[in-house]
């Protein structure tokens, strides 16, 4: 080794005797999340930003259907929601009502699979797979499958008829009722799941101190089940809610074409039929907000901020 390279080595050993060591491990670490950024940005970003800049877009004059040009025209903001104002607002009371039936039917069950069938492994997964099952088989083939149970000569009409919750010529079909079964059907997985997680990590002998006290089942679900599990609520609701906004498949197959449009069917129509991607970005950008928005309020009211 020459004298020259030993000097330098010297001089940089002596630059670096007063710095704080190095992390180990940093810079491996931060080549371990070049993937997942460039996922992100790649998949997220960049199609958020496009889908920005098309709701700014402006016609071209004199141009054919679908020709657009860039520009920062923000009249197509309140021109879109003055024209679809009553589907978007529709979507979300669809999807609010959905998520609060689903969750009334799915909270009973998580709480039989984690609770009372706690300790019967065999029980308990037979359960789940029951819970998941519908996954396997089509969304659309389940949705006409609902059609066919939901149609005017089948049993469930004819049963609400013959209890008279039904008239004589009434029907569920092409309703908003229908829209709302088809909805919280296909989505209650989506809340049994996480309300599961949560009330299997509840500790069985909170219970029983709640017995021993002498509280009520009423008063022990209230004041101990119930808290315990809003993480699972919480989850369970957004991962109801978030989908059920943005669902057409439902609204086009069990409702009609006058009262049942959602807003996903607009915007399905204005970007593949009518070609109008302007109005379409713009309705995409809205709901994306709006839900952002209404998840964001509701997780800190419900008081489950690390949720976000």
């Amino acid at each position: 080794m020459s004298a020259a390279t030993v000097l330098r080595r010297s001089r940089a050993g002596t630059a670096l005797a007063g710095q704080p060591p190095a992390p180990a491990g940093g810079r491996g670490a931060r080549r371990l999340l070049v993937p997942g950024v460039l996922y992100l940005g790649v998949f997220f970003v960049l199609p958020v930003g496009t889908l920005l800049a098309t709701s700014l877009y402006a016609p071209v004059p004199g141009g054919e259907l679908g020709q657009y040009t860039p520009a920062l025209r923000w009249q197509n903001y309140p021109e879109a929601l003055g024209a679809f104002w009553p589907q978007l607002v529709r979507s979300f009371a669809f999807a609010g009502a959905a998520t609060v039936v689903a969750l009334v039917v799915g909270y009973p069950m998580a709480y039989v699979i984690a609770v009372r069938a706690r300790g019967r492994r065999t029980l308990q997964g037979l359960l789940v797979v029951l819970v998941v099952a519908p996954f396997f088989t089509s969304f659309i083939l389940r949705t006409i499958a609902w059609k066919q149970i939901l149609a005017d000569g089948g049993a469930v009409v004819g049963a609400l008829r013959w209890l008279h919750v039904l008239p004589p010529d009434g029907r569920v079909s092409a309703t908003s009722a229908a829209v709302v079964v088809g909805l919280t059907y296909s989505f209650l997985p989506f809340m049994v799941l996480p309300l599961f997680a949560a009330l299997e990590r509840l500790d069985p002998r909170l219970l029983e101190a709640g017995a021993d006290l002498y509280a009520a089942p009423a008063t022990t679900f209230r004041r101990v089940t119930l808290p315990l599990s809003m993480p699972g609520v919480v989850a369970g609701t957004l991962l109801t809610f978030i989908p059920a906004v943005g669902d057409y498949v439902n609204s086009s197959l069990l409702g009609n074409s006058t009262t049942t449009v959602m807003i996903g069917q607009v915007v399905d129509a204005r970007f593949f039929r009518l070609l109008d991607y302007p109005t379409a970005a713009v309705l995409s950008v809205v709901l994306m907000v709006t839900i952002l928005v209404l998840v964001t309020a509701y997780v800190r009211r419900a008081g489950t901020e690390d949720l976000v």
